[in-house]
Order: structure tokens, then sequence, then C-alpha cells
């Protein structure tokens, strides 16, 4: 199992025993996602937009109109940073100084590199489709010159990366353990819904499965 090497940016400080920073834990948490929060400077001022993700080998992709502003400044060159969380679980305690959330987290630091070459553009954003909708991009019609150009595509490396895991139960206090409250875990989960199709899917044509 490889290591990221913990940087002054990404070493976890705050309960660093939570933090893991192999790429099998990054990668199962990137590669569960749908959408990672970037941080920039645009016009001098910071700016978290939400951005569709996936990730391709040891790159984290995110694509947007090339008329988008703060796409050109995550493009830019400067430093960035984009997260990613899962919650799965409110942690119910007896005191309210207690109470938490389980989660898993990824945060990736560094400079964005721009893929100006068509090809790797199109292969990029072929695997997108797929991390999303898999097996759906071999279905579908290429992409035209105009489509292409009109859309932006960048990679940030998964060098300086970590991740941050809580699981488990409450820490209660031991004097707040007598009583009636309940305590635990109370499960959450981002789950696919029944396909609903729009009013030009024929009859009989089957939807596709999400990952």
């Amino acid at each position: 199992m490889s290591t990221v090497s913990a940087t002054p940016n990404t070493r976890v400080r705050r309960l660093a025993e939570r933090a893991h920073y192999d790429r099998e834990t990054v990668h199962a948490i990137l590669d569960e996602a749908y959408v990672a929060h970037v941080g920039a400077l645009a016009g001098g001022l910071p700016v978290v937009i939400p951005y569709a993700c996936a990730r391709v080998g040891e790159e984290l992709v995110l694509h947007g109109s090339t008329k988008a502003g703060i796409l050109s400044a995550i493009a830019s060159g400067e430093p960035i940073c984009a997260t990613v969380t899962h919650l799965d679980g409110v942690v119910v305690a007896r005191s309210a100084f207690h109470c938490s959330m389980n989660y898993r987290s990824v945060v990736v630091h560094g400079a964005a590199r721009v893929v100006d070459d068509p090809e790797e553009k199109t292969r990029l954003l072929d695997a997108f489709v797929d991390r999303l909708i898999p097996n759906r991009r071999a279905r579908m019609r290429g992409m035209s010159p105009g489509e292409l150009e009109a859309t932006q595509v960048v990679a940030l490396a998964l060098d300086a990366v970590s991740a941050k895991i809580r699981e488990g139960g409450p820490k209660d206090a031991p004097e707040d353990l007598h009583g009636d409250l309940w305590g635990g875990v109370i499960p959450l989960a981002l789950v696919a819904g029944a396909p609903e199709p729009d009013e030009t899917t024929n009859a009989g044509v089957a939807p596709p499965a999400l990952r």
C-alpha cells in the first residue's frame, strides 16, 4: 500500500489519529464522490465552488465552460485546494459538546494543469462520464469540435493529499452516561432513487445503472 508524504499543508494536526495518507484510502473516498468543492483566488477574493469531479489515475479531474471565470482562476497555475466529504452518520451523544458526525474526507492541494491536447482532453472527458454513469460513454455520440472547444478540462495531481475519517459512536463523558438519554449513531447515505425518464425516451428503453 503506497502512501503520500505529509506536507505542512496536508498534515492533519487536529485529531491526527483520524488521518490517512495511503493512496488506497484516498482513492476510495474520491471514487465515491460526485462533487468536489474547489477553492481559489479569483480577482483577489477567495471563492469556493462545487464541481463535478472524477479521479483518473493519480489526478482529480474537473471540467466546465471555458467562459467560467472561476475555472480560469483554477487553471491559472496558482495554488488551489479541493475537498471531498462523505457524511456517514450523525453521532448522538448525551451532551451537546460530544455530538458529532461520522465522515470520510479528502483534501488536495496543488496547482491544476490545463489539459489542452485534444486526444487527452477527450480521453479524460470520456473517463469522466463513465465514472459517473458506468459504460455510458461508448453508447453516446462523440463530442463535436465545438463542444470540445467550449469545455475546459483541468487536472489536479494527487501529490499533496490527505484523508480524514471519523467512525464509531459518541465519546461521552463518564458522568453523562447515567440517565435515560439515547446515544448512538444515525446512519446517513446518498442513495440513487428510481430513474425518471424524460418525455422523449422511448418506452421500454432501460435506464443506466449508477456506480
